[in-house]
């Protein structure tokens, strides 16, 4: 039988910028370690589920300005709770036992580096997410 932890850690891409050192606190050193690399593998899939969640609000979003959309991305991650709680469990879901382990210690605050994480990740998308006609 395969090994899960070795299995998740393998299919993680690298990340050169995200260095972790000993001067971090625990919070830098689990985003960088573990947080970024698990949030760059998910990327494709984020835009794909937050496409689904434009959908399911009538495509609104493709009618709005670039300021505009900005806050729409910000006030679905920040205030819709169910989409928020979908994305963090695409994440959390991606952990080793022994990362969830540390997680739970302190999750508030992990969760609000890993929802400023994806937020700027589909900043970074916004021209990816056009409208398309079939």
């Amino acid at each position: 039988m395969e090994n899960r932890e070795s299995n998740l850690l393998a299919i993680r891409p690298q990340l050169l910028n995200a260095k972790v050192s000993k001067n971090m606190s625990n919070d830098e050193q689990f985003q960088n370690k573990t947080i970024r690399p698990i949030i760059k593998l998910q990327g494709e899939l984020f835009i794909e589920v937050f496409k689904n969640y434009i959908t399911k609000r009538k495509n609104t979003f493709y009618e709005l300005s670039l300021e505009k959309r900005f806050d729409f991305i910000e006030n679905a991650i920040q205030k819709d709770m169910k989409f928020r709680n979908s994305l963090k469990g695409m994440i959390i879901g991606q952990f080793t036992v022994e990362e969830y382990l540390i997680y739970i210690k302190n999750s508030s605050a992990l969760n609000k580096r890993m929802m400023n994480i994806v937020k700027e990740r589909l900043y970074d998308s916004v021209q990816l997410l056009e409208y398309k006609v079939a």
